[in-house]
């Protein structure tokens, strides 16, 4: 996959020796951009916008993000907690499948639990449990659109045999009998053409309920804040949508709320020569980017040259698929060199781990307005083994 991003904003006068390495560091100026132009489609369209934690949780700063969403995602019920304990606003809740455990306490703080299957819906309706209570939370059904659009089939909830969502081949009037909400999420870092189209394979089925349902969550994978996103065409979707339908229209773009808001500063620990130039740094794809080899892409550096000699950069660990890429590095490539990928506020925070006794980088927190700098959060070794036994 090509990254859609890479703005480097503010970062392109960011002093990277400023911070220890490893370290995220994210640009609070650029967050609450994103964010007020995600409040602006909702103000124009009338549509509620949901942060999906699953892409952004830096609770540090939902003070700042409750200013301008109306509530959140979770995928199960750690997330929910995270909404419930830090942020302010409603939560909305899927999951691909319930423990009985979690789904008591999920249906006691979320205000719409979505499910994978109409069987779901039935099992957990007839269950015995009275911990249970679905009645309490507007169940929703997460439908499969059954229209691949993505880059790469593997990330595309549409793909062959795929677990999230219910086929809409299969989807029958009967199904609609316990439902208040359907959702869908089909899209990944796509431009509003990629909605219309799931919206036109998917509004046939839908429409006869138009008159049952009270919402219809159309999913993340927006890329509304990147500068060649079509905002208007989507507030005017929104708006027809929502006129046709009688139902509250519901977006849960997550990478939006943090695109280009962040960089993952590294230092090269090593250089040596194994047919080209090869870089050990102290940033692990494996660890602190998974995307990179789970995608797979590749991320853009800031500062890169545009021509010259090529360094492979790789991480720390053993793993002999741990390589980043290939880059053409701001100047030439030299032990205890800084440098620094950018947008990686999404995601990349949310999946680090610490495989190989790897350390997780700190987090800090940056105004590129006021220049204040803040460490967020720092790790040690008992994060590692910690989580051991």
């Amino acid at each position: 996959m090509e990254t859609k991003a890479g703005d480097p904003g503010a970062f392109a006068h960011f002093d990277l020796g400023r911070v220890p390495s490893p370290a995220f560091v994210v640009d609070e100026v650029a967050v609450r951009r994103n964010l007020e132009i995600l409040a602006d489609i909702r103000a124009r369209s009338g549509a509620p916008v949901l942060l999906a934690l699953k892409a952004f949780s830096m609770w540090s700063l939902a003070p700042l993000i409750d200013e301008y969403l109306d509530g959140y995602c979770a995928s199960g019920l750690w997330e929910a907690r995270l909404a419930k304990e830090h942020f302010r606003g409603p939560i909305s809740t899927y999951s691909p499948a319930y423990k009985a455990e979690d789904l008591a306490e999920l249906t006691r703080i979320s205000e719409h639990i979505t499910f994978n299957n109409p069987q779901q819906i039935e099992r957990w309706k007839d269950e015995s449990n009275q911990d249970i209570a679905l009645d309490s939370s507007e169940i929703g059904l997460r439908i499969n659109p059954q229209i691949a659009l993505g880059e790469t089939e593997k990330y595309d909830p549409s793909q062959p045999h795929s677990r999230l969502g219910f086929p809409i081949s299969q989807l029958r009037p009967e199904h609609f009998a316990h439902l208040s909400g359907i959702h869908f999420h089909n899209l990944c870092e796509q431009g509003f053409d990629a909605l219309e189209q799931t919206w036109e394979q998917v509004e046939s089925f839908i429409a006869p309920q138009f008159g049952t349902l009270k919402w219809i969550n159309l999913g993340g994978g927006h890329h509304i804040t990147r500068d060649d996103y079509d905002r208007d065409a989507l507030v005017a979707f929104l708006k027809d949508l929502k006129a046709r339908s009688g139902c509250e229209i519901y977006l849960e773009p997550g990478e939006a709320v943090a695109l280009d808001a962040g960089i993952l500063v590294g230092e090269i620990l090593d250089v040596f020569d194994n047919g080209m130039p090869v870089g050990i740094t102290d940033i692990s794809a494996t660890c602190h980017m998974p995307d990179v080899i789970e995608a797979p892409y590749r991320p853009a550096m800031l500062n890169e040259r545009a021509e010259g000699p090529a360094i492979r950069l790789g991480g720390p660990s053993c793993l002999a698929g741990d390589i980043i890429g290939d880059y053409r590095l701001p100047e030439a490539p030299h032990i205890g060199q800084r440098f620094a990928f950018l947008d990686q506020a999404h995601y990349s925070m949310v999946k680090t781990n610490t495989f190989n006794g790897v350390p997780l980088p700190s987090i800090w927190l940056w105004n590129s307005e006021s220049d204040v700098l803040q460490c967020v959060k720092r790790f040690d070794w008992k994060e590692f083994r910690d989580r051991l036994s």
